[in-house]
């Protein structure tokens, strides 16, 4: 950590996407910031909670259509969206990513979500999208600490040299 004057103390990283890009982004800062001796706090909310429900989190997957930053493996060139159409590219294309990961030692879900719980740091489902998409507490992963509305979540959020991170 640097010599600032106003260090990070703690960050509360908002999920609220469920493709492996959100999810993997919102896993590698928390757990970052508690191998730094941060305090972190993990909030899933609308699709984010794909990232934390037991039978979605194991296959997570990414958009093909209106995603700009889409590019051909192997080629470097960008992805057409009118490509995105075609049955099962979503699929391949969600595959080959999690297969990268893999390759590259980055754990899945539920491994990661050990490491960065092991370290210290909470997870918290938003109680609104539970409810919005009737989801029952005992479909979400042991790394819960609770379901939380997001008054209780800023509760958790405040304090001095607190960060909100919105992926």
């Amino acid at each position: 950590m640097s010599d600032n004057k106003h260090p990070i103390k703690k960050v509360n990283i908002i999920c609220a996407k469920g493709n492996i890009e959100d999810i993997y982004a919102s896993l590698v800062m928390g757990n970052g910031a508690v191998m730094e001796g941060i305090e972190a706090n993990l909030f899933f909310t609308f699709f984010g909670l794909e990232g934390i429900v037991k039978k979605w989190m194991k296959k997570p997957h990414t958009a093909v259509i209106g995603n700009p930053a889409m590019r051909m493996p192997g080629l470097g060139t960008r992805m057409p969206t009118l490509l995105g159409v075609i049955p099962g590219l979503e699929s391949m294309v969600s595959g080959m990513m999690r297969k990268q990961m893999d390759e590259l030692d980055v754990p899945p879900i539920d491994e990661f979500l050990d490491l960065y719980t092991a370290g210290g740091g909470k997870v918290y489902a938003c109680k609104l999208a539970m409810d919005m998409f009737k989801i029952k507490e005992e479909e979400l992963t042991d790394h819960v600490s609770g379901v939380l509305t997001i008054g209780e979540f800023y509760e958790h959020a405040g304090g001095e040299g607190s960060q909100i991170i919105f992926t």
